[in-house]
């Protein structure tokens, strides 16, 4: 049986977001949440919240071993871009883009 829990329009880029979303793609959820506890990246956190969500669903699913479900697929895609703009010398201005990230797991209880 299958869960998924995603959480959308996060202030972080998705290319920092991925590089912690492939430490855990396929592992066991409770060593998936291990690794996430020791990482400095400011997505680790969010990344265990969104798992810890999906483990619940499961549960709500009435899964009936919860400590053998995987990340089956976990993926970030690029939500919205907030653009703004800072004043530069001579009435110039620089674009700032700020990134957001849509991120979606599927847990799954067989291989």
């Amino acid at each position: 049986m299958e869960s998924s829990a995603k959480l959308t329009s996060v202030r972080l880029s998705p290319r920092k977001t991925r590089l912690v979303v492939d430490l855990v793609r396929g592992k066991v959820i409770q060593e998936a949440l291990n690794n996430l506890r020791f990482l400095p990246q400011p997505s680790a956190k969010l990344i265990s919240k969104l798992l810890k969500s999906a483990v619940a669903n499961a549960e709500q699913k009435g899964v009936s071993d919860v400590d053998r479900l995987y990340v089956k697929s976990i993926y970030v895609d690029g939500g919205a871009v907030l653009k703004r703009f800072l004043p530069r010398a001579m009435g110039r201005a620089s674009k700032i883009r700020k990134a957001t990230s849509h991120i979606n797991v599927t847990l799954s209880d067989s291989k």
